[in-house]
């Protein structure tokens, strides 16, 4: 594509186009004073006679009087805001457009189906791609590049610049189409795919997607990746727009999060939607009477947007005829996951067609399992512990987030003390659902000989790993620093790691787990002395104070345990009085830890209540709040999504993948960010490492390339985790 301007980078996407069978016509061409005319206006952006055609033929059954009425809603929006109208417009294209009409002296209530959603039907919509579009509104004249309608609606716009121009770049293309969202609203109220290109680079995204979440699409049929040289745009165009992918794509992997103040809405990457694809086949074969009920594992790293991949995915199985209606039980293994978890799904409930439930106590989950069909139920894994089957139907979907140890435990261990033969969790969960199929989400898989996850979900249905999801922009790189050299400490006042140091939260035997928690206990004495709190909060201050200098955003500081996080809150306050404050919602510095009435008076101020920390929760996730730091122990370490968050100081002893859980909060994408630091002030290198070695064992990419297990002469791992 040598020697590209505009002019033949326009002319070159609509060839990509024409392959794929869309037909062509030049905007000027059909504009109202052109040779063919289809719009009787430039403020008209729906080729309406296309529309009713495609109505027509989509509704054989439905009056020609109702395919009017069914125009008349689509083509005239009631809102004055832009992402309310596309929010409604989205709606009537996923879930039919209400009509009524007369037929034999009686009134009949139906659907008007916009797109024909069979794909044994290929030719009943009408796929055409138009260049020159030019729109004009309220005096305001625009031509946006190329445009793609589906049955006469403008469901995708592209934004090409000149790749001959060199100060002229995709970023560019980004901030015309907020010009052209300012300037010709009625275009974008039907929009469902934004793409920017400047015919090498392409990206694409939604209409309330900032520049950040712009994405690559780097494959056009799933399996293979495009070389590091091949045309960007060409892979999009294919990839995304291929007839029946873009529907399914326009049908069932775009998602308005509201969550009663605002709407974003939220396309899947091309990770997501091929993942999805693939686990919703291994759902329907594993759920067979033939199908070993073990669906498989989708691999995706933290930050990558897994939450949302099991949303679509959740929503596309219940659609699924085959699964019949399916319910769809969602475990984690903690309250504070499975709120969250939660909260996704609730505020993607448009996806599901129904209102999530959450169940509070096993009876309670077994009434919401009584049902004959249907329903998405969040749970915890604790809740199947003992008791009988809750539901023997064959269409349950277990959907397991992070999936590992917890899901373990097939066979039966004898407890010493007590003489009970006990079994692990997996056990509970499949004697409680006897006939159900499991599929499990991770950010962070295990493969160890007697805890693998594959072995107790099935193999691994798709993989991303850190490098890619790096490469592609969706998470950022993650640099670790050590700062134990600058607490200044005598050897004899070191905290020293065991090497076969694990936490004792990992359900060991009670012997072993009394032996870890001694080493936990003499390990917390040395971790917080006075002395040593005292240098790591001096420290501390003036590294942050010089990264809040340096970029925007907040840090957060891990302790091992609440002792250690509250006199550390006493020792940067000390130091820095103004960043303390009585009122939770004002302070630059807050801890997040549970607690109870028992527990030592001087801790009882920072214990709070449900909604008080969620209330904190939305200040710390808020780019511009004043709140800054915020101090953990095992609070906010999985599952919390906070973009701004670009520093984590480590002071807890952490292995495996609770490790790689904790350090992925500084991953997420926000503006500029250029990348996460993980500070270490324990010496977790090694933890770090064995952790990472974890992903290249079992076919991730996060290895060296990424600069996990550089070495400096002082044998300290620096550089990107």
């Amino acid at each position: 594509m040598s020697g590209l301007n505009e002019d033949t980078l326009e002319l070159a996407t609509v060839d990509y186009f024409r392959a794929l069978g869309y037909s062509y016509a030049h905007g000027p061409e059909i504009a109202p004073d052109g040779g063919a005319p289809e719009r009787e206006s430039y403020g008209q952006v729906v080729l309406v006679g296309r529309l009713r055609n495609a109505l027509g033929r989509i509704n054989p059954r439905v009056s020609a009087e109702a395919i009017e009425e069914a125009i008349r809603k689509v083509t005239r929006p009631d809102s004055p805001s832009l992402i309310v109208n596309n929010r409604a417009f989205h709606r009537m294209l996923t879930d039919g457009v209400d009509v009524s009409w007369r037929e034999n002296g009686r009134e009949r209530h139906g659907k008007a189906w916009l797109i024909e959603r069979d794909p044994a039907k290929p030719n009943e919509n009408e796929f055409l791609v138009v260049n020159q579009f030019t729109v004009i509104e309220d005096k305001r004249n625009r031509r946006p590049d190329v445009v793609v309608f589906v049955n006469g609606l403008p469901l995708a716009v592209i934004e090409l610049k000149n790749p001959a121009e060199e100060q002229t770049t995709i970023r560019h293309a980004y901030n015309q189409l907020l010009t052209y969202k300012t300037d010709i609203p009625s275009l974008f109220a039907f929009n469902e795919v934004l793409v920017i290109s400047d015919g090498f680079a392409a990206r694409e995204g939604t209409l309330t997607a900032g520049w950040d979440r712009f994405q690559p699409w780097r494959t056009i049929d799933g399996e293979d990746l495009a070389s590091a040289g091949a045309v960007q745009l060409e892979v999009l165009v294919k990839g995304v727009f291929e007839r029946q992918r873009f529907l399914d794509y326009v049908l069932n992997f775009i998602a308005f999060e509201d969550n009663g103040k605002e709407i974003a809405k939220k396309a899947a990457a091309y990770h997501q939607y091929w993942a999805v694809n693939k686990a919703v086949e291994c759902t329907v074969a594993a759920s067979r009477p033939q199908g070993d009920r073990r669906i498989g594992v989708v691999w995706h790293t933290q930050g990558s947007g897994k939450s949302l991949s099991m949303a679509f995915y959740g929503g596309k199985i219940i659609k699924h005829p085959a699964m019949e209606n399916p319910t769809l039980v969602v475990i984690t293994d903690r309250n504070d996951l499975d709120e969250q978890l939660f909260g996704t799904f609730s505020v993607n409930r448009d996806l599901l067609r129904q209102k999530p439930e959450q169940a509070d106590s096993r009876e309670h989950l077994k009434n919401l399992l009584r049902v004959a069909s249907g329903g998405v139920v969040f749970t915890t894994l604790q809740k199947f512990e003992g008791g009988d089957a809750l539901s023997e139907r064959h269409n349950i979907v277990v959907i397991a987030d992070e999936a590992h140890r917890s899901h373990y435990g097939f066979s039966a261990k004898l407890d010493n003390k007590s003489g009970e033969v006990k079994y692990g969790m997996a056990k509970y969960l499949r004697d409680a659902l006897p006939n159900a199929s499991f599929v499990g989400f991770t950010g962070t898989p295990i493969e160890l000989s007697d805890k693998s996850t594959p072995a107790v979900f099935g193999d691994y249905i798709d993989k991303y790993d850190i490098l890619l999801a790096v490469q592609d922009g969706a998470t950022v790189p993650i640099y670790y620093e050590s700062r134990l050299a600058q607490l200044e400490l005598n050897e004899e006042e070191k905290p020293h790691i065991d090497p076969e140091f694990e936490e004792i939260t990992e359900g060991e035997e009670e012997e072993e787990k009394h032996k870890l928690k001694t080493k936990w206990a003499a390990l917390e004495a040395m971790v917080g002395t006075e002395k040593r709190i005292g240098l790591v909060a001096q420290d501390l201050v003036d590294h942050f104070e010089k990264r809040a200098e340096a970029m925007q955003g907040k840090g957060m500081v891990v302790c091992m345990s609440r002792r250690i996080c509250v006199e550390m809150y006493n020792a940067i306050t000390k130091l820095r009085p103004g960043w303390h404050a009585e009122d939770d919602a004002t302070g630059a510095i807050k801890i997040v830890m549970s607690g109870s009435a028992s527990d030592d008076p001087s801790w009882q101020p920072h214990f709070r209540t449900k909604a008080a920390r969620e209330a904190i929760a939305k200040r710390f996730k808020a780019a511009g709040d004043p709140l800054q730091l915020v101090i953990v122990r095992d609070m906010w370490l999985t599952g919390f999504d906070c973009p701004s968050l670009h520093t984590m100081y480590l002071d807890k002893p952490m292995t495996g993948h609770n490790l790689m859980q904790a350090i992925a909060r500084v991953n997420r994408v926000f503006n500029d960010k250029p990348g996460g630091l993980v500070v270490d002030y324990l010496g977790i290198a090694d933890a770090l490492k064995r952790a990472l070695h974890t992903y290249t064992t079992s076919g991730g990419q996060g290895d060296s390339r990424s600069g996990a297990g550089r070495q400096g002469h002082d044998g300290e791992v620096r550089g990107r985790a």
